[in-house]
């Protein structure tokens, strides 16, 4: 894909993910009706899109639960500002090894695996605009922890995830993942358009620097649309790094936890200061309306 700067972007807040950070900003969302207040705020900021994981509300962490999904979904398509829905698809895939001599028996704290059907019937019942798919199997973080996503197991659930008339946006975090996206679409699998979320800087998969990301960027096919984010540090440059690259921004607390050195943020403030880059870089920031029209969103509930 030739480097063109893109000048209509949409902005996703990633409003909560399922990381440990609970316990490091007391900004982040727990319960359903805080993850959607903290979603509404930062579509009233500018998101055009929240990407929404849920958590377990007495204890903060990650969770499937379809009924805590089912407030969740409620609570924002009743609110008074629209917004496009996009929840996750990635759990259940989480494995965790014993240690390095005795890697069996699984350690069962943190290992949670599902069946494909199983892993999007939140998605079968709440019926989201988009949701996501991590589009490959990689070491994920620090320890024993291994992201796993099958490739039978990515055919099932994008092709449920297809009948449902649900659009996946596929998760990249390397550039294997990519080719296997490819692999989806052609397979018939992922419709168009297709949707793409180049995630950097995740130990262990691409590297943020920028020679990286446009090597991601690259192979990104023509007509595809992508956003992209890093985590930490350089979370806030990566809104200019994605417009001027041709594509659209992620930010939140999913991925991000502070407005600046020691200032812990808010969603809506990460989206207020990734919409000023993107305007003052000359793009202008489209809502949810334009987002549906662009990727044939399929809107369900909420307001008109």
């Amino acid at each position: 894909m030739p480097l063109a700067m893109n000048r209509d972007v949409f902005i996703t807040c990633a409003v909560t993910g399922s990381g440990d950070t609970v316990a490091k900003s007391r900004n982040v969302p727990i319960t359903p009706k805080e993850i959607a207040a903290s979603a509404i705020d930062a579509a009233k900021a500018g998101a055009a899109v929240v990407h929404c994981h849920v958590r377990d509300p007495e204890t903060g962490a990650a969770s499937r639960r379809n009924d805590l999904y089912r407030e969740l979904t409620d609570r924002i398509r009743s609110a008074e500002v629209d917004v496009v829905l996009n929840l996750t698809a990635g759990m259940g895939g989480d494995l965790v090894f014993g240690d390095v001599e005795s890697p069996l028996p699984l350690n069962v704290q943190g290992t949670d695996m599902a069946g494909a059907t199983e892993r999007v019937s939140h998605i079968a019942e709440c019926l989201p605009e988009i949701c996501t798919l991590d589009c490959g199997t990689m070491n994920f973080s620090l320890g024993d922890y291994v992201m796993t996503n099958t490739p039978g197991m990515l055919r099932a659930m994008a092709a449920r995830m297809t009948e449902l008339g649900v659009r996946p946006e596929i998760e990249a975090f390397d550039t294997g993942h990519l080719w296997f996206a490819k692999q989806l679409v052609e397979e018939g699998l992922i419709e168009d358009p297709v949707l793409i979320q180049l995630c950097m800087g995740i130990p262990w998969g691409a590297p943020d620097d920028l020679n990286t990301f446009m090597a991601m960027v690259n192979n990104v096919p023509p007509g595809w649309t992508f956003s992209a984010f890093s985590i930490g540090r350089n979370a806030l440059a990566y809104p200019a790094a994605a417009v001027l690259a041709g594509g659209n921004i992620r930010v939140g607390l999913e991925d991000n936890l502070y407005a600046g050195k020691g200032v812990l943020a808010t969603n809506a403030q990460l989206v207020e200061k990734a919409a000023q880059v993107a305007e003052g870089m000359g793009a202008r920031i489209v809502g949810p309306a334009e987002v549906r029209e662009r990727l044939k969103l399929q809107k369900r509930g909420g307001r008109a």
